[in-house]
């Protein structure tokens, strides 16, 4: 990779450029704004800053990162795509349905590598677990219960949270969008979800207007009876899931890296590697995308994937709207 470029210059654009550097050390490396505009602070890991994608077109840039908030997804990948310049996009793809549909429409045509960035799959946990399931190491999986809770003041404490784009819509914020790792997953483990129930709430705590609680019930393909919790409201990070079966149950929890497997005989660790650096979620990802760039086996989220958690998330907001509307 010889020139590689990053859009978008929030914490996320931050660490994509920082990897970046780590892995083409030799490589020129661009920054641009979401917006284009001129920022009076220095940019860390960055070679040059450009203004617009068509810079980075007439560059030819070996491989973009879209790192701005989702409602720009599409109009800062579609020109790229269209170049034929890989394109790595930062999860969620997008936030509107008329953007998912463009995005599909030009890879499909163009044929331009794409893929989005949900990091944890590289996880080795995730990885694990994945196994688990496949190989039924609980037998026949009955319920799946997945939380994640973290209190969004914490998140960025140099910065005042209201202004963040987890606290705006118009940014694409709120709990389903911004914790949608966790709808993510959850499709990758069980299969497409149907939903069956929704309940978004916005705290008094918090004052957004955005959704800062999501709950939900859904059945997998399988029968999967699933439960999800998200929220921005706990003071200690928590982010489990447990999975019961005719055999036994498993705990994953994704911040200690570690599987517990329990039965009617007691429990034991399967996996543990809690000093694990979450950074090699974010490298193994790059690497993954320039594996797909160049035609070899990767296991990169594809826009058609990706797409569908954007699909489940319309979902959500429709079971949630209809709930509500009920006497």
């Amino acid at each position: 990779m010889q020139n590689v470029a990053v859009i978008g210059l929030g914490s996320i654009a931050r660490r994509h450029r920082k990897n970046l550097k780590q892995l083409y050390p030799d490589c020129t490396l661009f920054a641009m704004s979401a917006s284009g505009r001129q920022p009076e602070q220095a940019i860390s890991d960055c070679d040059q800053l450009v203004e617009s994608v068509d810079t980075l077109i007439e560059g030819k840039a070996d491989l973009v990162i879209v790192a701005s908030p989702a409602p720009f997804h599409a109009r800062h990948a579609l020109p790229l795509i269209r170049a034929g310049i890989p394109v790595l996009i930062e999860k969620p793809l997008v936030t509107e349905s008329a953007d998912l549909e463009a995005l599909l429409q030009a890879s499909q045509y163009y044929q331009t590598p794409v893929a989005v960035g949900y990091c944890l799959r590289y996880l080795p946990s995730a990885q694990k677990m994945q196994q688990l399931l496949q190989t039924e190491t609980i037998g026949m999986l009955y319920n799946a219960s997945i939380e994640i809770g973290q209190y969004l003041p914490d998140w960025r404490p140099d910065k005042d949270f209201r202004t963040t784009v987890s606290a705006k819509a118009e940014l694409g914020g709120g709990a389903l969008f911004e914790l949608s790792h966790e709808l993510d997953y959850s499709r990758w483990l069980l299969g497409e979800l149907d939903i069956k129930a929704a309940v978004l709430r916005s705290s008094e705590a918090l004052q957004l207007d955005v959704e800062d609680c999501v709950d939900l019930l859904a059945v997998s393909e399988q029968g999967v009876v699933t439960s999800i919790h998200l929220d921005f409201l706990q003071r200690a990070v928590h982010r489990r899931c447990r999975f019961t079966g005719s055999s036994g149950s498993l705990e994953w929890d994704l911040i200690e890296n570690s599987i517990a497997f329990s039965d009617q005989h007691g429990s034991k660790m399967l996996y543990q590697e809690p000093c694990w650096d979450k950074n090699r979620m974010y490298l193994d990802m790059i690497r993954d995308f320039e594996n797909k760039v160049n035609g070899k086996e990767h296991q990169c989220v594809s826009l058609e994937d990706a797409g569908k958690t954007i699909t489940l998330i319309e979902s959500i907001r429709q079971h949630a709207q209809a709930g509500s509307a009920t006497p």
